[in-house]
């Protein structure tokens, strides 16, 4: 086996991220009870257009640090996409049990930026808000890039500047609220804690991966 395929063979458990996304389409609805958890501060935020590119653009950014990682450093690729698994469970249990969801604000239509808003609108429904999975994505990007020993200084400010751009965007664009990105980044640090308390510094997978390469 060549050594550039087992360099990206691990990114296949990539693909273990849409496979639990199914479970976001099936929990993005009205199933009850709903609650807002918008406050004044929420409404004082101004809504901006033009934050609708950074939104967009969360998907690809995800998926190309995840990328990244894997070929700079193994153990934290698989430390963040543990993490973000394990997040993303987290996040669908609390969909399950506490539903809650945004207003959103009328939109013209008129103009590129207004017509990019109102298809997030229209392809993503107003729940699932709380802990928001574009800002624990994100946050989660930036622990990754502080401890990846492969990353410059400023390769790590770019990751930094577009990550917050994108958890900004979900506040101007009235996808969140305020409450629901403290959640996200909360529920980040807690497992991000916790797997840096764990008993081995790697993953079981990145042992395997270790043995492979020494054969």
């Amino acid at each position: 086996m060549s050594r550039s395929f087992q360099t990206y063979l691990p990114l296949l458990w990539i693909l273990v991220i849409p496979v639990l996304n199914i479970f976001y389409g099936i929990l993005n609805g009205n199933h009850g009870q709903v609650s807002s958890l918008m406050t004044d501060l929420d409404a004082a935020i101004p809504f901006v257009p033009g934050f609708i590119i950074p939104y967009l653009i969360w998907y690809p950014f995800i998926i190309f640090m995840l990328v990244v990682f894997c070929i700079k450093d193994k153990s934290v690729y698989y430390r963040i996409l543990f993490t973000q698994c394990i997040s993303l469970i987290v996040c669908y249990m609390i969909y399950y049990l506490f539903q809650t969801t945004v207003p959103r604000p009328l939109i013209p239509g008129e103009g590129v930026l207004y017509r990019l808003v109102n298809f997030v609108y229209s392809t993503d429904n107003p729940y699932n808000c709380f802990p928001s999975i574009h800002v624990l994505t994100s946050y989660l990007m930036i622990k990754g890039a502080a401890v990846c020993p492969g990353l410059y200084a400023r390769a790590r400010l770019v990751v930094n500047l577009c990550a917050w751009s994108i958890i900004c965007s979900t506040l101007f664009v009235k996808q969140h609220v305020l409450l629901d990105a403290a959640g996200a980044i909360a529920l980040v640090e807690i497992l991000w804690y916790l797997m840096f308390r764990l008993p081995s510094r790697h993953s079981l997978l990145y042992k395997g991966e270790e043995i492979r390469e020494e054969h």
